[in-house]
């Protein structure tokens, strides 16, 4: 296609295979997963003993590749090597590592590979697979960070440009609303406020020594 869509475009256009049918391919019942609703699932390490008397495959290791700047690297390169094994008729079996919160957040955007090479759910992927304490430190670590970064750039910012920053077409965003009500503040867009309400507005000047983590 052209222009080629971005990667959240490809990923939702994507017709997903029910992972019972993704794992059925490779001689795995549903009795060997533990399924995470449709597309995702974990699968038992007694699977290893079921199928000890199979034949070895080839193992490829993609490692050490200086992504682009943009961040195509070794998982695009993995799973464009597994696609392409797989139209060649070969069975194909990628393992790759949960992406990290900081190129999900970054500028980067996701782990996952990219364009028509990258892992879908690519949403889900990216932010949380499977567990209750992944997900819980994962929303701690993605809270620290962002109070990190908030400490940050009050700290070096004007509160003019703060604001600006935040605002950048001097409008509000509906949490930002929510934010002015709970403060009693009344207006309609941000160059609206005096210095003061300004200050209340976008500084949230935590107290450092407050902060649990060092």
């Amino acid at each position: 296609m052209e222009p080629v869509p971005s990667d959240i475009e490809i990923a939702q256009a994507a017709e997903l295979l029910p992972v019972r049918e993704v794992a059925g391919a490779v001689g795995l019942s549903e009795d060997d997963l533990d399924l995470y609703g449709k597309y995702k699932a974990k699968v038992h390490i007694d699977v290893l003993d079921k199928l000890a008397d199979r034949p070895n495959g080839k193992y490829v290791d993609v490692t050490a590749i200086t992504p682009t700047p943009l961040g195509e690297g070794k998982t695009v390169t993995t799973i464009g090597l597994s696609q392409g094994l797989h139209y060649i008729g070969k069975k194909v079996l990628t393992c790759i590592r949960q992406p990290s919160q900081g190129p999900t957040f970054g500028i980067k955007g996701g782990a996952a590979g990219g364009g028509y090479a990258q892992v879908v759910p690519m949403e889900d992927f990216n932010l949380h697979l499977t567990g209750d304490i992944h997900a819980v430190g994962a929303a701690h670590n993605l809270l620290a960070a962002a109070i990190d970064n908030r400490l940050m750039r009050e700290a070096r910012w004007s509160t003019d440009y703060l604001a600006k920053a935040l605002c950048p077409k001097d409008e509000y965003t509906p949490s930002m609303m929510k934010r002015l009500k709970k403060l009693g503040i009344k207006s309609k867009k941000p160059s609206d406020l005096s210095a003061e309400d300004k200050e209340r507005m976008f500084r949230l000047n935590i107290d450092p020594s407050t902060i649990q983590w060092r």
